[in-house]
């Protein structure tokens, strides 16, 4: 090699630098990842003119208290998580969720030899209607959607403590959340 010519650049063993060629790839770089924030993808066989859901309160028909509120709670947030619908006011929105309780069951599912009761099962069922307020028709209807769930009234072993009628409740009330959260975003 003549003294004049300056030595090759190189990355590592053996790899060549090319000028200029990170200066083309940064802004490139770049561009890709601004453009994959505003890209999102909706998961979701919802119309998409529909936007906004409205999700008054659900009517009770049974002498459980507070239990339609604390579905229609739990519906508020499962649709807040999902992101697909915002929640607005009935008047403001694209889409309400109307429903009313009709059956709530606690009842004994698993007995020791003594027959103490140890494990209980509650059933919910709900009259549910999706309905779209824009060209005003329900996209779904159930008249006897139902959930279920059992608990422990005991520990089961060293892994499981015992469970309360609340925490079934709860248990059961999110249950019914997902269902109609799925149910109403994908159309299952």
């Amino acid at each position: 090699m003549d003294s004049r010519t300056p030595p090759r650049r190189t990355w590592a063993s053996g790899a060549r630098f090319i000028p200029g060629l990170l200066t083309r790839l940064v802004p490139l770089i770049l561009l890709a990842s601004l453009h994959g924030c505003a890209y999102s993808i909706r998961n979701s066989n919802l119309p998409t003119y529909l936007r906004t859901l409205a999700i008054p309160v659900f009517g009770n028909n049974t002498v459980e208290f507070g239990l339609s509120d604390d579905i229609t709670q739990s519906l508020i947030n499962g649709f807040q998580a999902d992101h697909s619908l915002r929640i607005a006011q009935e008047r403001d929105a694209n889409a309400a969720l109307r429903g009313t309780v009709t059956a709530y069951r606690n009842q004994v599912f698993g007995y020791t030899s003594q027959e103490r009761a140890t494990e209980y099962e509650i059933v919910l069922t709900v009259a549910v209607t999706f309905r779209d307020l824009v060209k005003n028709k329900d996209l779904w209807k159930d008249d006897a959607l139902t959930v279920r769930t059992t608990y422990n009234v005991v520990a089961v072993g060293t892994g499981t403590p015992a469970k309360t009628e609340a925490d079934g409740r709860r248990d059961v009330i999110q249950k019914l959340t997902d269902r109609v959260v799925s149910r109403t975003v994908q159309g299952w």
